[in-house]
This record gives structure tokens, sequence and C-alpha cells, in this order.
């Protein structure tokens, strides 16, 4: 299998004051195209970090990321904001615009990626249709319930078709009901689609849903296990 992601001796240091905290004390990662990644820990673990520098949204301390055998430390602002655009990113606040309809949230990466209106439109509408909202495109995210959104901002991140999903709670801000719904949408995605997905959580039940799942602890990986083939 293709590795999509690696990290060697991942490293990170935060300043409180004068006093410098370790957030990440050399991880080791790969994650291979198709996986299902559960990053489990609890707050305060690393697992946010790890996420935010794979996904380039930070610069490591020390240690290297590889993006497809690509060393990201050696990529320009334009290389990086390039790169960053082949990642679709859902966090545990929907981050929504209000003032735009389902389809128009899900539209809006790729107006920015420079995609034709009604080549856009087309695309939208079959994510929207593929999340299960076929009904809500026109609907305003005041008008979605926690679940709706969360699957509009799944398929914002689908949009430009990304490399791969990296999701930060995406469960942590609806109820169990909703939750499960969209756990199956994830993995939905992960055995039909094929989609490449690294998700971070601190629910063990959660955690069980992917194919793999490596526990953070104190700013490292201390355990990894396969849930299921």
């Amino acid at each position: 299998m293709t590795v999509i992601v690696e990290a060697v001796d991942l490293r990170k240091v935060y300043m409180l004051g004068k006093v410098p905290v370790e957030a990440l004390r050399g991880v080791n990662l790969k994650v291979e195209e198709g996986e299902f990644l559960s990053v489990l820990g609890p707050s305060g673990s690393g697992k946010s970090t790890l996420l935010n520098l794979i996904g380039a949204l930070d610069k490591p301390t020390d240690g290297k990321i590889f993006f497809e055998g690509v060393d990201v430390s050696t990529l320009n602002d334009g290389q990086l904001a390039d790169l960053r655009r082949r990642i679709g990113f859902v966090f545990q606040f929907f981050n929504l615009i209000p003032r735009f309809t389902a389809r128009q949230n899900v539209e809006l990466p790729m107006a920015i990626a420079g995609l034709g209106k009604e080549a856009r439109r087309k695309r939208a509408e079959e994510l929207l249709k593929i999340v299960g909202l076929t009904d809500r495109m026109g609907h305003k995210p005041t008008e979605l319930s926690g679940g709706e959104q969360q699957r509009v901002a799944i398929a914002r991140a689908l949009a430009n078709n990304p490399r791969f999903l990296l999701m930060d709670e995406p469960t942590g801000n609806i109820d169990s009901k909703n939750a499960y719904e969209i756990i199956q949408l994830i993995k939905g995605l992960n055995q039909d689609l094929g989609v490449t997905i690294i998700m971070v959580t601190h629910d063990q039940r959660l955690a069980a849903e992917g194919k793999r799942t490596v526990h953070m602890l104190d700013g490292l990986i201390v355990d990894e296990k396969v849930n299921w083939a």
C-alpha cells in the first residue's frame, strides 16, 4: 500500500510563559492509503497537536513529516497552501458560514480552487446526496440539526477530492444518536469510497470504529492495535 503520511521522530514544544511544554516527544507514525486510523487519547495527550502538524497547520519543533514521500519542511508558502487544499478538514465545531445554504457551504472550497459555477454546483449536490442531505441542500446552518451540520462539513471537506480527511473530535458537538449516524457515515466513506481518514478522539468506543487505533499519552504513542481488517 502507498504511504500517504509519515511522521518521523516528531516533536513539538510550546512556551507557556518561560516554561517549555512538550506537546509531542518523538512520535513515529505511518498512514497508508485507504486506512481509517483512530488517534485516541485524553485531553493534553498531544493528539490534536499531531493532527495540526499532519495537516500542515503548524510546524514541528523537530522531526519530519512526509506527504507522499515529500518532506513538508522543504515546501515554500505557496506549496504549503497547495498541500492544505489536498487535505480535507473536519472539526468538532462545524465552522459553516451562517448566511450560506448547505450547498453554498460545500461549493465554497471549490470556488476558491477556481472550479466553474456549474461544475461546483453539480459536485456539491453529489456530495450532499452521499452524506444523506438531498432534501436539505437549500437550508442554512441555523435550519439544520447538529448532525446535519456535521454532514455538511464532511461534504465540504470532500469537495476538492482530498488525499485524506483529518477529523478532530467529529462527534464531540452532537448528541449520541447523531454521533452514531456520523460515525457510520465516516465508516461508509472509508469502506465504500476508499477515503483515507485520520480521526482524533478521546472516546474509546468511537476509536474502535477505525480499522487501527494508536493510543497517545503525554506526547507519545504508547499503544497500537488493529480493530478490524
